[in-house]
């Protein structure tokens, strides 16, 4: 997907881009792929981001562990600062960061990858726990005196069967 140069949206007409995609992002399945637009907006010291995405994801039950289809929408807005210092921090050893050090920064000279942003927006937004309907019973458990066999295992549960009766 497409990187912003962070210089070039001054260039531009009150310096914002307004993008319209429909792609597929290599790190997210999808059922089709992710549409909306981002706009992306050079306010001086920082970026303003906001946008409209929509894409549908195959989801796993987490009580029944049924796959399920879920509609991801989302109009996230989000200001990210610029910091010539961005990234060259040192992460080798421990140190306390302050509250304030706690902000999404990018390199002023630097570009904006929209397509990473937009991945890490879908992600937030996946729902936790995930639950295919609201009264999802879970798996079904069975009595004591009637096992539960995954029908998966029949095979093998034959011949098990088989091999016991010889």
């Amino acid at each position: 997907m497409l990187s912003i140069h962070i210089p070039d949206l001054l260039q531009k007409p009150d310096a914002t881009a307004e993008i319209e995609f429909e792609e597929t992002l290599p790190d997210l399945t999808t059922l089709m792929p992710v549409r909306g637009r981002i706009r992306i907006a050079h306010q001086g010291t920082y970026l303003e981001v906001s946008g409209q995405v929509n894409t549908i994801v195959t989801l796993t039950c987490d009580r029944c562990l049924q796959q399920y289809n879920h509609r991801l929408s989302v109009a996230p807005q989000e200001m990210i600062w610029l910091d010539e210092h961005a990234g060259l921090e040192d992460f080798e050893e421990e140190r306390e960061v302050p509250m304030e050090d706690l902000v999404e920064s990018i390199d002023p000279y630097g570009s904006f990858d929209v397509g990473e942003w937009i991945y890490e927006q879908l992600c937030l937004a996946l729902p936790h726990p995930k639950h295919c309907q609201t009264d999802c019973a879970g798996v079904e458990v069975s009595d004591a005196a009637t096992p539960l066999v995954d029908a998966r295992w029949a095979a093998l549960q034959q011949l098990q069967d088989k091999l016991a009766t010889d």
